[in-house]
């Protein structure tokens, strides 16, 4: 098990796939890439070759197969379905963000290119440095999840979202006007985790945590902290105006919360 910190500060406990597991995936894929290799070589040559074309035509035929089969596949697999090829699916595998997050097209080319090159064909031994560095990383990365940002994860189901912070109405107009880029993860994380217990702590401890917190966050931020609100307000205002600006937007009608009392 590794543990992921989401954008929305969020901890994420998710298990790492290791060397076996993704090997055998990798070789369903192998499997898949030659049969579709096998279709587009035969079936370009049928279709699209004129009749009496020289050998140049047949090395452009077999350069584009190369490219499909080795980047095209891999690339498209883990853009649509995101992080998984047929390999993957197969075993309950995903390539998910160093945060825990889904990857997008930019995270697959980079992984695609970089297990097309280095890590299985061209440099890398029909897998050997994939292996390798498998095995000197402590969550099983391959160079290609290094230059990419991701790791590999069983998880057969979605990934859990996570919960909600509630702000109050009053301070909404005060949070919309931050500039949360100067808000770390961790001290996010340990606002997320102050509002989540908050129910569990003494008052005298809710009070001392809260306050800490709020000075510690508004320095951050380069803002003063409203007067007259309690912590955990300030608090929920900040979070839930950061959740609001990364999650994205629901599909459905949401009731609106109840708001926090002061305490």
């Amino acid at each position: 098990m590794a543990e992921f910190t989401t954008g929305e500060a969020v901890a994420l406990e998710l298990p790492i796939a290791r060397i076996p597991t993704r090997t055998t995936a990798f070789l369903i894929d192998v499997l898949v890439q030659f049969a579709l290799g096998f279709a587009l070589f035969f079936g370009a040559v049928t279709a699209l070759l004129p009749a009496g074309a020289d050998s140049a035509w047949l090395d452009v035929v077999t350069l584009a197969t190369i490219v499909a089969v080795l980047v095209g596949y891999p690339v498209t697999c883990e853009t649509v379905w995101r992080g998984r090829t047929f390999g993957k699916l197969m075993l309950g595998l995903r390539v998910v963000r160093q945060d825990g997050g889904p990857v997008d097209f930019r995270h697959a080319l980079t992984r695609g290119l970089a297990g097309a090159i280095v890590d299985f064909w061209m440099l890398g031994g029909f897998g050997a440095i994939a292996v390798l560095t498998s095995m000197c990383s402590p969550h099983a990365r391959r160079v290609g999840d290094v230059l990419a940002g991701t790791v590999v994860v069983h998880a057969q189901r979605p990934l859990p979202l996570p919960a909600l912070a509630l702000a109050p109405p009053w301070l909404t107009g005060w949070s919309a006007q931050l500039e949360l880029s100067g808000l770390p993860e961790d001290l996010a994380l340990a606002v997320r985790q102050y509002l989540t217990r908050f129910h569990t702590l003494t008052p005298a401890a809710q009070h001392r945590l809260g306050t800490v917190l709020v000075t510690e966050v508004c320095g951050r931020l380069r803002v003063a902290p409203p007067s007259g609100y309690p912590p955990l307000q300030i608090l929920g205002a900040v979070i839930a105006e950061r959740q609001r600006r990364v999650l994205p937007q629901p599909r459905f009608p949401v009731f609106p919360p109840m708001p926090l009392r002061a305490q």
